[in-house]
């Protein structure tokens, strides 16, 4: 489905807010579209346009909306909320991991039956799906080999434009010279699609908010491109998506999302992937164990970090954050807080206890947790945390691993696994680790700080501003406690200076 149009808000008489608060709500529940108050202006005048067009009251529009909605008026109000604008090959990086990633290991999957199914969910005007077509005119050479690509889209006025195969030369803008010329033909100002490529895609009217038994089908896709849609659903209808898809990809089937997309907090039913520069996932395996994620992109040499100037450098914060949780640790008992049946055992005192510098007490306290707790994601990562400002690199990414076992797509312990690795002169490694915490969560500080520095220590100033420039950004409004657990002691105002004077010292301006 396309996303969302962005119109002007020009307030209109004879609407109560309550219907367009009623109204709201049923888009949410009926297309899945999620629509900020800052819209409501917006949604007030496509309202009142179809009450007008349809000649009918609000209330048993809105009833008849909620309760029993025909497709034609989904279809309909698809055509005023969401706009289609895309291009051919749009993020090639993900088309070169479908080519020479997934789609080869879904022909060894699918070698007896000799069928590949695709899906473009969220198609808009056509250029997504095919675009898939022609990977997978290019990868599957034998003509022995069955591909069904599948587009479907919400908005039919898109869809109509998808039919035809004609677009202008600017949807071409990023496709590589040598495609346009092997898949089109020029018609006037117009490149008209091969009908080769055209004939592999059927389009067809659907909702991807609605359990539609015949687009869902279990285990029925090998790869789901759903990009730039689910960020703009609500957060109810995106689980429920991701589980209908995550049901009708096969095991071992690949999802691409778009880049600002991810699964963390939603689903735990795929792997994560990273090649060719971008990330995706694949489903898992039915039944299989949970292996801890495979960064595919090969590590670079392990290369000894140059030196680092003593006030700016992250990891010499972490080493002076480590020497003070060594005195610390040498200066207090251990606390006697073992736990009993009686008490619910939780990580509160955790935050206490880092709230004023007492680093040997947290960890402690984390190790005197009952058996369970050994297993307990929250209390994994607060061990590897601890144990990473402790200077126990080596525990750390032991509590690390065993963390992703039991969440994959855990930011934090991605994040600790950079800095241990960094620690250990692997330069290539942290720098994947960061890559993946940042992908998995857009919104987390730390590992754009940490990219930044590490950046700067290898004099690319152009990376470091950027991510610097990213860092202060997310610093100023990232979330208290998670700045306690990850800041190694230091404070908002301090990490905020630390991000400054890097930015400064790389010609930038904080």
């Amino acid at each position: 489905m396309s996303s969302p149009a962005a119109h002007a808000e020009v307030l209109l008489p004879g609407t109560q807010r309550p219907d367009v608060e009623r109204f709201r709500d049923a888009i949410v529940a009926q297309i899945g579209l999620q629509f900020a108050d800052s819209k409501s202006a917006f949604l007030e005048a496509v309202l009142h346009r179809r009450l007008s067009r349809l000649t009918c009251p609000a209330a048993s529009y809105l009833e008849r909306l909620e309760f029993a909605p025909r497709q034609s008026e989904l279809a309909a109000l698809a055509r005023e909320l969401t706009v289609g604008e895309t291009y051919f090959f749009r993020h090639n990086d993900q088309f070169r991991a479908l080519a020479e990633a997934a789609l080869p290991e879904r022909l060894r999957a699918r070698a007896a039956s000799s069928t590949l199914r695709l899906l473009s969910a969220g198609c808009a005007s056509g250029e997504e799906a095919y675009s898939l077509a022609i990977v997978a005119r290019e990868v599957v050479a034998d003509p022995a080999w069955n591909v069904d690509i599948r587009a479907v889209d919400l908005n039919p006025a898109v869809l109509e434009k998808a039919a035809r195969g004609r677009y202008s030369p600017w949807a071409l803008r990023e496709a590589p010279p040598e495609i346009r010329q092997r898949w089109f033909r020029t018609e006037g100002r117009d490149l008209v699609l091969d009908e080769t490529v055209r004939g592999v895609v059927q389009f067809s009217e659907a909702n991807l908010a609605g359990d539609d038994p015949a687009l869902w089908q279990p285990a029925s896709y090998d790869v789901i491109f759903c990009r730039n849609v689910l960020m703009y659903f609500a957060p109810e209808q995106m689980r429920a998506a991701i589980a209908r898809i995550a049901t009708a990809l096969a095991p071992g089937g690949y999802l691409f999302l778009g880049h600002a997309e991810t699964l963390r907090g939603i689903s735990d039913e795929f792997h994560l992937c990273h090649t060719h520069d971008t990330f995706y996932y694949q489903r898992k395996a039915n039944g299989a164990p949970v292996p801890p994620p495979i960064l595919l992109r090969a590590a670079a040499p392990v290369v000894p970090p140059p030196p680092f100037a003593p006030a700016t450098a992250w990891v010499d914060a972490i080493r002076q954050a480590s020497e003070r949780v060594a005195v610390l640790t040498a200066a207090k008992s251990p606390v006697d807080r073992a736990p009993d049946a009686r008490r619910v055992w939780q990580l509160a005192p955790v935050f206490e206890f880092l709230r004023h510098d007492r680093f040997g007490e947290a960890l402690d306290y984390v190790r005197s947790g009952p058996p369970e707790s050994e297993s307990d994601p929250d209390v994994l990562l607060v061990k590897a945390v601890l144990l990473a400002q402790g200077g126990q690199s080596a525990a750390a990414e032991d509590a690390c691993q065993r963390l992703l076992l039991r969440d994959e797509l855990n930011a934090g312990a991605h994040y600790v696994l950079a800095l241990c690795r960094e620690l250990a002169g692997d330069r290539a490694r942290a720098i994947e680790h960061n890559r993946v915490a940042c992908h998995l969560d857009p919104a987390f500080a730390m590992p754009r700080l940490h990219c930044g520095l590490m950046a700067r220590a290898a004099g690319d100033r152009d990376t470091a501003r950027r991510e610097l420039a990213q860092a202060l950004l997310l610093l100023k409004r990232e979330d208290v406690s998670r700045l306690l657990l990850f800041g190694g002691g230091f404070t908002r105002d301090a990490l905020i200076a630390l991000c400054q004077s890097a930015v400064a010292d790389c010609g930038g301006r904080p």
